[in-house]
């Protein structure tokens, strides 16, 4: 009978479809033991999808309201000066134009005795009586623009934002005064249609008829003005041409170009990049959840070996077997990616209201496909690669084994196809995260560290179970019994070091780079950085305005230079739009750029490469280049830069590399040029002041309002009110990430409670024999509470060492900012550990102590 059984299975081999029938049926049962392979799943591939979703629905948002956003369907920006009659006509016959002005300026409200008051720093637009060409401007009080910014004799009308009413402490009709103009406050701004082309802003908005900033004087040869030709066309088909013949027909106008198609390019490469990283972060989320993924597997082939036992025993080979369990894997995660899918489909639902409160476009909730399908492949791979090796082991196990413990068959390795797979499952997977990143030197780190991290964890894993073995046996019992199960055959050691290890690791990256960001902008900089910066100080007024400030703060020190705007435009003869820049130097060459001129090497430059002019140079244009934006673009000493400054073309070789130090917020150029580069150029100059002990508020507000009262065109800026905007988006950031990384200490949470439920079975069998024995409760809970804690402790000091690295890394050579080890971190990290193996491992212990004896000492 054995004989013909044996060979009716070697005649007969079963394939997929009768495994995926059997598979069905097994899959009767229900999903006991696989919730937490679901969660993990899930958690992953929604927090991919919705990531992505959310960037396409802001990108798609940007898109559909392109002419809104930038005023028109073509726009044209000036530096400096306004179009010559030749360039204003070209604009002027593709359709209508609005010419705007931007600028910023300090806004005063009047004082006692003729003296200014309250002042802030403002961001000044002068509109003409075609604005805007697109979108509504709308007033909170429902009025039209053009009466509101209407003159009434000497003095203009003037819409502003509410928020510049708190700070200046005055109300709707009062007046208040920009440059040597006086505005009278009209309205307050509900709605600004075209807000997000001007980028980040540092003060609130004013808006003004053009013939207001005339009358203020702020627009003087060299002022930091910009001139804005927005254009509706007459032929909106024909934008690509447009652009093509403006660039040929004025070569060296020097203007910016922008189309409807990239209205706010600048917020788009943001989004990008926040996507990109937390992307990376809910991939790490996935990845944790594997560790999940592959617990749930090794305990349910461990539930199910009567089961494959039977097979075998009937003629199943091993082949057999691991195609009904994939299939099962397969469904389940299917399951999994599904409930992802409906997550990350409601995420651009869910966090439209938000967004809306933070960025000035309105995102375009929908579903995409395409984002969605990421998540599918991200969530598949990720199944598999975890899965196969588990399964594979299961192929080759004698039946005869199948029914004893699984002592024999835990290092077991699978055949070669399956490793093979498993191989193939995570070079896919990383392959796919480093081609869809928008940073491949990034994913590349990203896919570099996260191997590393497994393989070191997988080491201290193993580590802990060979020195616990190695140990000498203590006395106390807890203890022998703690130390037992950290190393015995199908201990819970690497499973709870790899899921705890990753998540907490990323947590604590996350917790410096944002603890040192903080440091840096509240601490570092407000300590070290000049306490103002003083712009379009004019030549006619400089010496007179030094010698006010050595007055008024005769302890402080006052810096200097003179002051140019100017966009690069070609490096040696290449066009900079036509420059491929990998390595991130590219934002040198986008837009326009501050550049002065200098006749002696400034104090607080350090040459890397080649000398500095002589004083008195004449002869060829030499210019100074800062030497890691020059090694970004593959820059040499004697290469030469085109730099378009008021519509002029001027090329300089390069004389020299020096290093800047940008987180001084001193006076810090990228190109200092020769003296007579820019001989007769008509310019302004900037000045810092810096107090020896970081000043008081009372010492800084003195200042400002002397300097507004006897100089009103000079523009003031407090750099401590500077620094407080950008906390308050680096706060708004801070949410978001935390956000990402709580998914992945979910993703920890939920795989570290799966590897404690896939022990359960045989902690319940310890427990009754031990009680049987005469262990008590306490006893056993105490050698638990010992594991546990040493696990958990040497999890939190791995993390804490990765997470320090990995934030280092991101802090000095991407973000190239300085890195400071911050303790509470660390402490935080330990005790997080300590709380969840410690909390977890008692709460299961309480459930294993709670079992009868009687049940379980009848099937041992």
């Amino acid at each position: 009978m054995t004989a013909f059984v044996a060979g009716q299975a070697s005649a007969f081999r079963p394939g997929w479809a009768l495994a995926f029938r059997f598979a069905l049926r097994e899959m009767r049962g229900g999903l006991k033991g696989f919730y937490i392979f679901i969660a993990c799943i899930a958690l992953g591939v929604a927090a991919i999808s919705g990531v992505t979703s959310v960037s396409r629905s802001l990108v798609e948002g940007i898109a559909a309201e392109g002419t809104t956003i930038l005023g028109g369907d073509l726009s044209f920006r000036l530096i400096h000066r306004q179009a010559t009659p030749e360039e204003y006509a070209f604009i002027e016959s593709l359709g209508a134009v609005s010419r705007i002005s931007t600028l910023r300026a300090m806004a005063r409200a009047p004082g006692p005795d003729g003296q200014s008051g309250e002042q802030t720093l403002v961001e000044v637009k002068g509109v003409d009586d075609a604005y805007p060409l697109f979108g509504e401007m709308d007033l909170t009080a429902g009025g039209a623009l053009e009466p509101a910014i209407a003159a009434t004799g000497e003095t203009f009308g003037a819409v502003v934002e509410p928020e510049l009413l708190v700070r200046l402490g005055i109300s709707v009709g009062d007046t208040l005064s920009l440059g040597r103009a006086t505005l009278t406050v009209s309205d307050t701004i509900e709605v600004e249609p075209d807000r997000l082309s001007d980028g980040l802003n540092f003060g609130p908005r004013v808006i003004v008829a053009n013939a207001a900033i005339t009358a203020s004087g702020l627009v003087q040869p060299g002022s930091l003005v910009r001139q804005h030709y927005r254009v509706r066309l007459n032929d909106p088909a024909r934008l690509d041409a447009i652009v093509e013949e403006a660039e040929e027909a004025f070569p060296e106008a020097g203007w910016r170009i922008r189309s409807r198609a990239n209205a706010a390019p600048g917020l788009q490469r943001n989004i990008g990049r926040l996507a990109q990283f937390l992307s990376l972060v809910g991939m790490t989320a996935l990845l944790v959840g594997g560790v999940g993924v592959a617990n749930a597997v090794r305990s349910f082939l461990d539930a199910k070996r009567p089961v494959i036992a039977t097979f075998r025993c009937v003629g199943a080979d091993g082949g057999f077997v691991f195609r009904v369990y994939l299939i099962q894997i397969l469904m389940l995660t299917g399951l999994g990616i599904a409930c992802g899918l409906v997550l990350g489909a409601a995420i651009p639902f869910a966090t439209q209201g938000f967004l809306a409160t933070i960025l000035p476009v309105q995102a375009i909730a929908s579903i995409y496909p395409a984002e969605l399908g990421l998540g599918v492949l991200y969530g598949a791979l990720t199944a598999l690669a975890f899965a196969l090796w588990p399964l594979g082991r299961a192929h080759d196990v004698p039946p005869r084994l199948l029914f004893r413990d699984d002592v024999s068959t835990r290092h077991r390795w699978p055949r070669k196809r399956y490793i093979v797979g498993t191989a193939v499952a995570v070079t896919v997977l990383a392959s796919l995260a480093i081609w869809l990143s928008g940073d491949t030197r990034i994913s590349l780190v990203y896919v570099g560290a996260t191997a590393a991290v497994f393989l070191l964890l997988s080491l201290i894993a193993r580590a802990i179970m060979a020195g616990a073995r190695r140990l000498p046996r203590p006395r106390g019992a807890e203890l022998r019994l703690a130390l037992g199960n950290i190393h015995r055959p199908g201990a819970l050691t690497p499973s709870v070091v790899l899921s705890l290890g990753l998540g907490l690791s990323l947590l604590v990256t996350l917790a410096l780079i944002d603890g040192n960001l903080r440091r840096e902008l509240g601490a570092t900089i407000a300590r070290e950085a000049p306490s103002f910066f003083f712009l379009d100080v004019q030549n006619s007024e400089r010496d007179a305005f030094d010698a006010l400030l050595s007055s008024e703060a005769p302890t402080a020190t006052i810096d200097g230079a003179p002051m140019l705007r100017g966009r690069i435009a070609a490096i040696n003869d290449v066009p900079s739009s036509e420059i491929e820049t990998p390595r991130g130097g590219g934002w040198a060459l986008r837009g326009d750029r501050g550049i002065t001129y200098a006749g002696e090497k400034p104090d607080n430059t350090t040459l890397t490469d080649g000398e500095w002019w002589a004083a008195d140079h004449t002869g060829t244009n030499l210019v100074s280049f800062e030497s890691e934006v020059a090694g970004e673009l593959g820059l040499k000493i004697g290469d030469t830069v085109t730099v378009n400054v008021l519509g002029r073309n001027i090329t300089a070789e390069i004389a020299n590399f020096r290093r800047v130090d940008w987180e001084s917020l001193s006076i810090n150029f990228v190109m200092v040029f020769s003296p007579n580069t820019f001989a007769g150029a008509p310019h302004t100059h900037l000045r810092t002041l810096t107090y020896p002990d970081g000043g008081t508020q009372k010492d800084e507000l003195a200042l400002l309002k002397t300097v507004a009262n006897e100089f009103p065109t000079v523009t003031s800026i407090r750099v401590k009110d500077a620094i407080a905007q950008v906390n308050a988006l680096v706060e708004q950031l801070a949410w978001a990430i935390r956000a990402a990384a709580s998914v992945t200490l979910i993703s920890s949470v939920l795989v570290l409670g799966g590897a404690l439920a896939a022990g359960h079975r045989h902690r319940v069998y310890d427990a009754v024999i031990l009680k049987t024995l005469g262990a008590t409760r306490m006893r056993l809970i105490a050698s638990f509470v010992i594991e546990y804690a040493a696990l958990g402790l040497v999890t939190a000091t791995f993390a804490v060492v990765a997470g320090a690295l990995a934030a280092s890394f991101v802090l000095v050579q991407v973000m190239d900012s300085q890195f400071v080890f911050l303790p509470a971190t660390a402490i935080g990290a330990a005790i997080a550990a300590l709380v969840l193996t410690v909390g977890f491992g008692l709460v299961g212990t309480w459930r294993v102590l709670g079992r009868k004896p009687a049940s379980v000492l009848r099937n041992l």
